[in-house]
């Protein structure tokens, strides 16, 4: 008869290291990367509640993913014949091996992987197509393979659901989905039926849990709270039972697979971390202009300028190269419990991220709800920034959108719409100090790391809708971002990528948002290969974001955000920034 599951003070077994390799022939150059756990439509939920399935999240991200490097449209005319698929290209003259073929016929396309995989002894690679990705008129085949030992590539393949329907893929969308399963294991296991009360704990939490599911319901409906996590049970997602008790200890809410090592082949395109942006229409050409003469000597100081700029880019990507040998340089670490000294030397004197977890633990503010924010504040007239600012970190652009409302009416206006049309940032915290002064109760001190010597001890705010976002830039001080409602995802990149993000003004980005849907590879050639962290930041998390690193940042929820700069070190680097 089936048993409960391990004891909870059995402790869990520690995961053997293993290895997935893809050998990669001359020329070939895969696009691989760990699949996300996000998903357009999950995110277009209302409140993003999608999330809430903790299985889905799971499933998202149970494996790695092989991108398209080619955008095309494949239609099939409902024949049995190769000849009945017609596929179109975006761009004329892509390579060919990067792109499908309809070799089977019966409306099926083909794929080339280029890597010849190899899994540990005994284990097989499962491929398909990305869970919960569902595309219309076409539908992924699935397959298992003997990797351990075949030294052949395999193909990945979709067949059409509709005839005369066109099909688009993306550049940079994914098609291939793997992940390895041990072979044999199936068919270890014994699959029986078995009454309920043959296993009574089981049995008892079910009952404990169906009554209290009932009874969290009918409160549901009596009175629907007001904060949206309330609306849904968490236990499944914490991995307890209804009374709080852990059944295992290794309960997981969250995969962090790693990427494929570079090492070995440094040069490879780096695939964007998440979903691909949506092909748009090249713009047209720029009117040419007719260049001024130039001297001689000035030809020869342009030429030595731009001499200088390329040895400055090779330095910076070479030493960036030297970090990459270095396993713990490559992610983000999240940690507890860091001392001072510790983080300054590991972090705050490295330049280097780190999110740092529990140091806001107990804080009041953690539970803010926005009607909790409303009784604090009320009607107190506050500045924000409004009008959907293109960047709302450009100078020019803070002052022509700076608004004034009624706190508790704008909250009510960001926690029924999204995006920038309305977010009260750190530029107005000057004007905001006074009427927000009642917040600073629930805040707490991070004395380990910052000073009370600051105008802002309790950090600058910031107070948005869900979608909003701060365009990529880097920051002329070290900055902590404490995130104490809702979520938020960055992407960050190091200092180093200045030459693949197009710096041209100030501290910004000439690419305000390296997600935006349209953005044009040709335009933006470099980008492609840029290093570009992927991390979403929970209520309680703190982000130390480095002077001079690289990061956008967009809101999943409706959320408030403190940021500090008021660190017990130096950080005073921007009074000897150039200008100009």
């Amino acid at each position: 008869m089936p048993k409960s599951s391990r004891s909870p003070s059995s402790p869990p077994a520690s995961p053997e290291r293993r290895e997935l390799t893809a050998y990669l022939h001359p020329g070939w150059a895969p696009l691989i990367r760990p699949a996300p756990a996000t998903r357009p439509w999950m995110d277009a939920t209302p409140q993003s509640f999608a999330y809430r399935c903790l299985p889905l999240n799971i499933a998202n991200a149970h494996g790695w993913e092989v991108l398209a490097p080619c955008g095309f449209e494949a239609e099939w005319s409902g024949g049995a014949e190769p000849a009945a698929v017609t596929i179109r290209p975006d761009d004329a003259g892509a390579n060919t091996r990067h792109m499908p073929e309809a070799l089977f016929g019966s409306g099926i396309i083909t794929f080339h992987i280029e890597a010849i995989m190899r899994t540990p002894p005994g284990w097989n690679l499962w491929v398909g197509g990305s869970p919960n990705r569902a595309k219309d008129g076409i539908a992924p085949l699935g397959g298992v393979i003997e990797t351990d030992w075949s030294p052949f590539t395999f193909t990945m393949n979709w067949r059409f659901t509709r005839p005369n329907l066109p099909v688009r893929f993306e550049a940079m969308e994914p098609f291939c989905f793997l992940f390895p399963v041990q072979r044999g294991a199936l068919e270890s296991f014994d699959p029986v039926f078995a009454p309920l009360d043959a296993d009574p704990a089981t049995a008892g939490r079910f009952a404990a849990w169906s009554k209290a599911r009932d009874a969290f319901h009918a409160r549901i409906r009596a009175e629907p709270p007001a904060k949206t996590g309330d609306h849904w049970q968490k236990h499944y997602y914490r991995g307890v039972d209804v009374s709080g008790e852990a059944l295992v200890d290794d309960h997981q809410s969250k995969l962090r697979l790693k990427p494929f090592d570079r090492s070995a082949a440094p040069d490879l395109p780096v695939p964007p971390p998440d979903d691909p942006p949506v092909a748009a229409a090249p713009a047209p050409a720029p009117a040419q202009a007719t260049a001024p003469a130039v001297s001689g000597a000035d030809a020869r100081e342009a030429a030595a300028l731009r001499l200088a700029l390329a040895k400055r880019e090779w330095l910076l990507e070479t030493l960036e190269r030297q970090r990459d040998l270095a396993p713990a340089l490559k992610r983000i670490e999240r940690r507890r419990g860091v001392g001072r000294q510790e983080f300054l030397e590991r972090y705050y004197a490295l330049n280097r991220p780190v999110i740092l977890a529990g140091e806001m633990d107990g804080w009041p503010a953690l539970g803010w709800t926005p009607d909790i924010l409303k009784a604090r504040i009320g009607s107190a007239v506050i500045e924000y920034q409004g009008g959907r600012a293109a960047n709302p970190l450009f100078e020019m652009e803070k002052d022509r959108h700076r608004r004034e409302a009624p706190f508790d009416a704008f909250i009510d206006a960001i926690t029924q719409g999204s995006g920038n049309d309305a977010y009260l940032t750190a530029f107005n915290s000057a004007r905001n100090r006074k009427a927000l002064a009642p917040l600073d109760q629930d805040m707490g001190f991070l004395d380990k790391f910052l000073s009370r010597e600051s105008d802002f001890p309790h950090g600058m705010p910031w107070i948005g809708p869900a979608g909003t976002l701060t365009a990529m830039h880097h920051d002329l001080t070290n900055n902590f971002i404490a995130q104490i409602v809702g979520r938020k995802r960055l992407r960050i990149l190091p200092a180093s990528e200045a030459g693949r993000l197009y710096n041209r003004i100030h501290v910004f980005s000439e690419i305000p948002d390296i997600e935006r849907p349209g953005l044009d590879g040709a335009r933006y050639p470099r980008l492609n290969g840029a290093r570009v962290f992927d991390i979403t930041l929970e209520p309680g998390d703190i982000l130390f974001m480095p002077l001079a690193w690289w990061h956008q940042v967009r809101a999943l929820d409706f959320s408030v955000t403190a940021t500090y700069t008021n660190f017990l070190w130096p950080n005073n680097a921007s009074a000897t920034y150039p200008q100009g």
